[in-house]
């Protein structure tokens, strides 16, 4: 079986450079079995750094200054690709995640550059449309102890807290995640901070857990933070490295991504494996869940074969990961089968400066 995924980029010169540098979004298409990649560039955009895929739309941050995001038809034009719709304003500066609202009725963007998350109202319907651009931005404030990337609010990721009520985002510059209502239209109201992080976390990726756990990725101190959510806050739970592999001296380490993946015996297993990308180390840091999604215990890195691993997607016993500097995608076995051992390399695929790997609807 093969299952086809978008691979977000950046242009080489920056996100600031014009079209036309090779940046875009890809098509990757992997063969479940083998691993093997092939691909080709479907649409030129300005730093397409992430995107977000629902039914047969695609949406797409412009990482720039002022920030956009696209939304593009999947499967428009002669060879299946894809086609630019629609452009609106992101609400900010340098948007760096967007989040589709599950019904479709809104987009939630996360404006790193400004600090600020943007609610862009959809329309339901084929084609999912924008609805007159954005409707709402909150802008954060505060710092942190880092100087360099904590001198202001640094938005950069959103999800769904369990239950669905309520949007949490990851501000990387002030160490919190703020809490928003999620109204029944899909706009947002703001409800305070759901938590604040020890000084020089920097919170960047989330992903929830069993149990209504919460499973966040401190990329300034090279963290993995487990918090329980309650319904109205989030309360630590546990703290552990984000990766053991031994550092060269001076190497900076940035964890980035995480996402669970299923264990054992398939998506509905009592005990989860969470994966978590550490840029620096160059490594897929793999936790076994206990006690209910409360514990992890670290049980193993698998070197990815290339640098600066960004973010990833698990596609069945495969992640495919984004090497950013490395200007490659690759599939590695996250676990280990019959087909193969844990680490793994499947298939690797040249695409310039990957920054966001999804899978699309079959």
């Amino acid at each position: 079986m093969t299952v086809r995924l978008a691979v977000g980029t950046y242009p080489a010169a920056g996100p600031e450079a014009e079209p036309g540098t090779g940046e875009g979004i890809w098509f990757v298409d992997l063969d479940e079995v083998t691993g093997a990649l092939t691909g080709r560039q479907v649409v030129a955009a300005p730093a397409p750094s992430f995107v977000a895929a629902h039914g047969d739309c695609l949406l797409a941050v412009g990482e720039t200054s002022p920030g956009r995001v696209t939304r593009l038809a999947v499967g428009a034009g002669d060879d299946g690709g894809l086609a630019a719709a629609e452009t609106v304003a992101s609400g900010g500066s340098g948007p760096c995640h967007v989040l589709w609202h599950p019904s479709g009725r809104a987009a939630y963007v996360a404006n790193y550059g400004s600090g600020s998350v943007a609610v862009v109202p959809l329309a339901g319907g084929d084609p999912v449309t924008f609805v007159g651009g954005v409707a709402q931005v909150f802008e954060h404030s505060g710092t942190g102890p880092d100087a360099e990337r904590q001198e202001g609010p640094h938005a950069h990721s959103t999800v769904l807290a369990p239950g669905g009520t309520h949007l949490l985002a990851a501000d990387l510059g002030t160490d919190e995640i703020r809490r928003y209502r999620v109204e029944a239209d899909g706009s947002l109201a703001e409800d305070g901070v759901a938590a604040v992080l020890p000084p020089g976390t920097g919170p960047r990726h989330m992903a929830v857990g069993p149990g209504d756990h919460l499973y966040v990725v401190g990329e300034l101190d090279v963290t993995l933070h487990v918090l329980r959510w309650d319904g109205d806050h989030l309360e630590p739970v546990q703290v552990v490295p984000a990766c053991a592999t031994p550092l060269r001296t001076g190497r900076r380490v940035l964890p980035a991504h995480v996402a669970l993946a299923a264990g054992p015996d398939g998506p509905a297993a009592a005990d989860p494996v969470v994966l978590v990308s550490v840029r620096g180390a160059d490594v897929l840091a793999r936790f076994t869940v206990h006690d209910g999604g409360a514990r992890l215990v670290h049980d193993g890195d698998l070197p990815v074969g290339g640098a600066w691993p960004r973010h990833f997607a698990v596609v069945g016993d495969w992640v495919v990961a984004a090497l950013q500097n490395a200007d490659r995608v690759v599939a590695l076995r996250w676990r280990d089968g019959a087909a193969g051992a844990a680490g793994t390399v499947g298939g690797e695929l040249a695409v310039p400066v990957p920054a966001c790997v999804v899978p699309l609807a079959p």
